[in-house]
């Protein structure tokens, strides 16, 4: 087996994987996903950190036309993230893999306060970690939690699952002639505003040298091509 480049990945999933047509709730869904991320595990025998979004539940920033308070919008959008951690976190439990989910919102009943010594802790004991509630914060998106724990736990890689082969110079499912990046730099990705991850997530990822690799979330199961360095998607760094 070929030596990994990567040995601590956080994956970044979009909360619309765990819906139908990106909508709502499908346990199939996250029954799918909690099987692809442990086969991922183990298999490559990495250190695991899974963020995951809200938007199949409910997205703050929609809520703006309807002239809601952004800032209790944003804090719905974070609370959508927890019932998406729960439903993965009973998944992977389900099929034998021990995990911790942790939220930046305090809901001790049901999770852990996010720790940064906890969280190390965990991974030192093979767990799953899951982080859920965002930053804790409104105003800022699940990617800029992803570039944040990545950072705080030292992982060597975020990987980034979307619904497209990787990073465009424009929508591809708008544009046929579209053009796919197999590596782009965050300054790149940033002036020609592609829309990767927020602005505040890159900067972070780029003042802490933290690569970022935007993949299918079709793929997930070949995912060991990105471990080990080799071209899988697009590589931001």
């Amino acid at each position: 087996m070929a030596k990994l480049k990567y040995k601590r990945v956080l994956l970044k999933i979009s909360g619309e994987v765990f819906g139908e047509n990106g909508k709502g709730i499908s346990l199939a869904a996250y029954e799918q996903m909690a099987k692809q991320i442990v086969k991922i595990k183990k298999e490559n025998k990495i250190d695991l950190a899974v963020v995951v979004g809200g938007g199949n539940i409910f997205r703050g920033r929609f809520a703006e036309k309807s002239g809601f308070d952004m800032a209790v919008a944003h804090q719905m959008g974070m609370i959508s993230t927890v019932i998406n951690g729960l439903a993965l976190q009973q998944c992977l439990e389900k099929i034998g893999e021990q995990t911790r989910m942790m939220t930046a919102i305090r809901m001790d009943a049901v999770a852990e306060p996010y720790l940064r010594r906890k969280a190390l802790d965990h991974f030192e004991k093979g767990k799953i970690v899951i982080f859920a509630g965002g930053t804790g914060n409104p105003f800022f998106t699940t990617d800029s939690a992803a570039a944040l724990r990545a950072c705080e736990v030292g992982c060597d890689l975020i990987l980034k699952a979307t619904n497209v082969d990787g990073v465009y110079d424009k929508d591809p499912n708008k544009f046929s002639g579209a053009k796919l990046y197999k590596k782009i730099s965050y300054r790149e990705a940033i002036e020609k505003d592609l829309n990767v991850m927020d602005a505040t997530a890159f900067a972070l990822c780029a003042e802490n040298k933290k690569p970022i690799i935007v993949f299918n979330v079709k793929k997930l199961n070949d995912i060991s091509k990105a471990l080990k360095g080799e071209p899988f998607g697009t590589l931001v760094n």
